[in-house]
């Protein structure tokens, strides 16, 4: 008799053959990756990729990346994760292969889903001297072609020019899997992570690559330069001691004056918050800056800028929801009365509009009844009058929280506070026109 254990879930493992490999998955699933010449339909597969590349496929995604406003989708926070770990894992010596190798790996699957990424090699060449899978690509041409030039070009990515899969450790004749036994350094494990998730059809190949974009965008040397300059110019302007009104007014023309304000909004709001809880002045802990456009009930989120009992993450204290450009705000009152239903603890409630809120006889009976029903204060304010609010706090020293308060808005545009303000948008068009904006409103005054 056999007394052998055989657990129901097997470790993954990988079989090479003469003429082809077996990946066997955790499940007992075996994926078949065949060698030799490419086949038709992988030729097929070859030319429409190309022809999109060559198209300015990637090129286009970049250009609409820059953009502060660019819709950039929605993904779960885990594989927001991922992306931004696998960006953070380069350094001066490590990772950019890693890097460059996904983003052709993202192109292939947005436009060919049903193209494999583990297959990096495929020709017709196969023989004694060259290695092909029958399904696979010829990802060294692909990337020295269309993908590590326009990295390069835009300053995303400094890598051989040749392209990254000079990386030897990324060139051997495996499939790419969590198997793969190649010593790799930087983001390996993350990058085999997003290599599954896409395969399993579990990342959006389309969505996932815009992050990325953005987040290189924000990562560059040339951001980082615009970002170093920007500050240098808000210090001087802070050195200069402003009053809060000055302040406020400042704050207010450059959100008006920029792209995308409605989003400037929020973050302005959020950084106030921040100098605030630096000085702790807030009931409670802020919570981190939520991703751009993503609906807040869908994300557990009841507004923009929200402050929970110390510890906790879900019991919300205060909260303050931006409105730009939407004056009257009755089908907000309406929303807002479904969400406290679930927050009984809240205290204080409200919307910040940019300008002089519209407050009809029916809207303040409606926020009367709405905070009678949920013992809450419901507040509508002017940004102006909001932020006057939030700075009376510090009492005696109004004008240092203001002028704290256009550091930390600085700061986080410059991606120096991501573990408050995790913008994870293009923001060089914001942080340069911040710079050039601070040099006029010196200049004038």
């Amino acid at each position: 008799m056999n007394n052998l254990y055989k657990p129901d879930i097997i470790e993954p493992y990988l079989k090479v053959f003469r003429d082809h490999s077996e990946l066997v998955y955790e499940t007992g699933k075996v994926q078949v990756f065949e060698e030799g010449k490419l086949s038709e339909s992988a030729q097929d597969r070859l030319k429409v990729i190309r022809s999109a590349l060559a198209s300015g496929f990637l090129l286009a995604i970049i250009a609409d990346c820059q953009k502060p406003d660019s819709s950039l989708g929605e993904l779960p926070k885990s594989q927001l994760d991922l992306l931004e770990s696998l960006v953070n894992s380069v350094t001066s010596e490590i990772g950019r292969a890693i890097v460059g190798l996904t983003v052709l790996q993202l192109c292939i699957k947005a436009i060919l889903p049903e193209q494999s990424i583990r297959l990096h090699k495929g020709g017709n060449n196969y023989g004694e001297t060259h290695f092909s899978w029958k399904e696979g690509l010829p990802m060294r041409s692909l990337d020295k072609s269309f993908v590590t030039p326009v990295l390069r070009q835009y300053d995303l990515l400094r890598t051989n020019a040749d392209g990254v899969m000079m990386t030897r450790s990324l060139a051997e004749n495996y499939p790419y899997s969590q198997l793969y036994k190649a010593a790799i350094r930087g983001g390996r494990d993350v990058w085999l992570k997003i290599i599954d998730l896409l395969e399993d059809g579990e990342m959006h190949a389309g969505i996932a690559l815009r992050h990325l974009i953005a987040l290189l965008l924000n990562k560059s040397e040339q951001f980082h330069q615009s970002a170093k300059t920007t500050l240098t110019i808000v210090q001087s302007f802070v050195a200069k001691s402003p009053d809060v009104d000055e302040v406020i007014e400042f704050v207010r023309e450059f959100i008006d004056s920029s792209d995308y304000s409605a989003r400037l909004l929020e973050v302005g709001m959020h950084s106030l918050f921040q100098a605030a809880e630096d000085r702790h002045l807030l009931v409670g802990d802020l919570r981190p800056l939520s991703q751009m456009r993503s609906a807040n009930k869908k994300h557990g989120n009841l507004a923009d800028i929200e402050v929970v009992v110390s510890g906790s993450k879900l019991e919300i204290l205060e909260a303050w929801d931006a409105k730009y450009g939407k004056p009257y705000l009755r089908d907000e009152l309406e929303e807002l009365d479904e969400k406290l239903r679930d927050h009984m603890e809240i205290q204080v409630v409200g919307f910040v509009v940019d300008k002089v809120p519209q407050i009809r006889p029916e809207i303040e009976v409606r926020a009367r009844e709405i905070a009678e029903i949920h013992g809450v204060e419901v507040f509508i304010l002017e940004f102006r009058q909001w932020a006057y609010q939030v700075l009376q706090q510090a009492v005696g020293e109004v004008d240092e929280l203001a002028r704290e308060w256009l550091l930390a808005f600085t700061e986080s545009l410059c991606q120096l506070r991501r573990n408050r303000a995790p913008i994870d948008e293009p923001a060089d068009v914001w942080v340069r026109h911040l710079g050039e904006f601070t040099t006029s409103w010196l200049s004038q005054r």
